[in-house]
Order: structure tokens, then C-alpha cells, then sequence
């Protein structure tokens, strides 16, 4: 889900240097951006794709120095052509226009900060239901907007679109060949965040199987190292959360619970510090679970409900 500051400090210690265009294979480079963090690793993986005219996934955070290092890594003669943004989460998509204008390229996206939410997160939204702090850029606009299954061309490299809402409703993964670059949804070093009404755990559990029907080589996530066996990592990432789920029903079963004492019973070893992250889990699980008919929330769906097995 994420890590303690401790962890981090312990994680930082490999990182890759910050402000480096690296090349991980032939038509791939990866660049980090300054923004390590319990939630981010040990920051964004912007990603640069192709040779000549190129495509840059994920530009990042707002950060003036690695606009910069992005520009001054490119080759002589390179121009970004294409810049694509998997999501609007604060630590992957506000460069994006800062990058645009100093390039011309048009910024590409599944559509805005609400584009792809559910019917039953925009009724928690009308309800009251807030984001939960982690980072939402409300002013995102895409110049373009991509659907599932859109092949973007470029110059000698094609990318394809993978709608994989969940982490957020507006999630995109990209194909390029047998690699995916994955974003939040599938990373290496943690489970992905599934916080409502931004996340949605009904639509998570849905991506990871439509990846697992795919045959990919390897992953590369927005933050953290590749994935060198996709299969594996997805059949981890649903069956970690299909064990989550068992502990809640299995702690209902011994009576009603709120989102507060579940997220207390089930994460015993959590530090304080994230445990609002492990609320908003667990509640994401009990959308799930009310939607389907598992467990009803009384007096309705809400944060502060009480839930019990129907």
C-alpha cells in the first residue's frame, strides 16, 4: 500500500539517480523525477519512448528541475512528439502542460480527473464522499482524448491503449509491443492504492484480470523497478486482495463493524501515519462487497455506516 518513512529512507539507498535519461531497451528510456515519498517510492518513473520523434509518458510532477532534466536528456535532433498521461494524480500528470508548451506536443489522456467514474462513486460524491488527500490534479485537461483499445502512432513506434480504471477512474496503461507501461495499477513494490471515489475496487479487480488475459513480456510501473513476470505480479496483486476481502467477511461474521473498527481488527501492524490510507481500503472493499450483494450498509452506503453480512 505504502511505505513508512524508515522504508523509504532504506529503499532510497538503491534507487536509480534522479534527473537520468536511462535506457532500459532498445525504444525505451526511463528518467526519475525528484518527488520520493511513502506513497511514491523513490519517485515517478517518467518513461520516453521511441527514437527521432518521441513519445513521453507521464511527465510528472510539477517540478521546474525535471522539466528541465527531461528536455536536456533527449538526443540532439530529438522532439518530443506525443505526451501521454496515465492518470491525473499529482505526481504524474501537472507537467504535462509545462512540457507541451515548451514542446508543441498535444497531451493525450483518457479525459479529465472525472473521466470513467462509476454511477455508484459519483452517488457517494453527491452524498458527501471527499478525495482522501492523495493527490488529485483537478485542473488536468488532456488535448486529446484516448479511448480503450486506440492505436497511437508515432515516429517508428505505436502504442496502444489499455483502459485500466481502479487506482483511478481515469487510468490508462500503455502497450508498447509485449511491454505495458502500467502506472499506479500494477507496480513492484507495493499493492496499487484503491481509494474512493477515485478508486474503485470493482473496477481494479476488473483491469487486473482483463491484464492477466494478456501474454506481456514485462511491466514497467510509475513508480519502482520493471516487473519481469507480469503474470505472476497480477495473479499476487488479485489474490491479495481477494484475501483482504476474506478478512473483512470473516471479521463480520463475529458482528456488524464500521469502516473504523474493521481497518483497526484487520491492519494490526500498520504505522499511524497510514492508517487514513488502510480506511480508505477497507472501504473501498465494502463498496465492493455492498454492490455485490455480500454485505449491506445501514442506514446506506457511506463512509460511516454500519456494515453487516446480508
Amino acid at each position: 500500500m505504502a511505505l513508512s518513512a524508515e522504508q523509504l529512507e532504506h529503499m532510497m539507498k538503491g534507487a536509480p539517480p534522479v534527473g537520468v535519461l536511462e535506457q532500459l531497451e532498445p525504444g525505451i528510456r526511463r528518467i526519475l523525477a525528484p518527488n520520493p515519498s511513502p506513497m511514491t517510492y523513490w519517485g515517478t518513473n517518467t518513461y520516453v519512448v521511441g527514437e527521432g520523434q518521441v513519445a513521453v509518458i507521464d511527465p510528472g510532477p510539477d517540478e521546474p528541475a525535471h522539466l528541465q532534466a527531461i528536455l536536456d536528456g533527449l538526443l540532439p535532433g530529438e522532439e518530443v512528439s506525443h505526451i501521454l498521461v496515465t492518470h491525473a494524480h499529482l505526481d504524474h500528470s501537472p507537467l504535462a502542460r509545462p512540457l507541451s508548451e515548451a514542446t508543441g506536443a498535444p497531451v493525450l489522456a483518457y479525459g479529465d480527473a472525472l473521466a470513467g467514474r462509476s454511477e455508484v462513486m459519483t452517488d457517494l460524491v453527491a452524498g458527501g464522499l471527499t478525495s482522501g488527500g492523495e493527490g488529485v490534479d483537478a485542473g488536468f485537461r488532456p488535448d486529446e482524448t484516448l479511448a480503450d483499445g486506440e492505436r497511437i502512432h508515432g515516429d517508428g513506434w505505436q502504442l496502444d491503449t489499455i483502459w485500466t480504471p481502479g487506482h483511478f477512474a481515469n487510468h490508462l496503461c500503455f502497450a508498447f509491443a509485449d511491454a505495458v507501461f502500467t502506472a499506479d495499477h500494477v507496480m513492484g513494490w507495493a499493492s496499487s492504492l484503491v481509494s474512493p471515489p477515485d478508486g474503485d475496487l470493482t473496477a481494479f479487480m476488473a483491469s487486473c484480470r482483463k491484464l492477466a488475459a494478456r501474454s506481456d513480456r514485462i511491466y514497467y510501473p510509475g513508480h519502482g523497478t520493471p516487473v519481469a513476470d507480469p503474470a505472476a505480479r497480477i495473479t499476487w496483486l488479485i489474490t491479495h486482495r481477494l484475501g483482504r476481502e476474506t478478512q473483512i467477511l470473516d471479521t463480520l461474521a463475529l458482528g456488524p463493524g464500521t469502516v473504523s473498527s474493521l481497518t483497526k481488527a484487520i491492519y494490526t501492524d500498520t504505522p499511524a501515519a497510514l492508517i487514513p490510507a488502510a480506511r480508505r481500503n477497507v472501504f473501498a472493499h465494502l463498496i465492493d462487497l455492498t454492490t455485490r450483494g455480500l454485505t449491506r450498509a445501514e442506514p446506506g452506503l457511506s463512509e460511516a455506516a454500519d456494515f453487516s453480512l446480508t
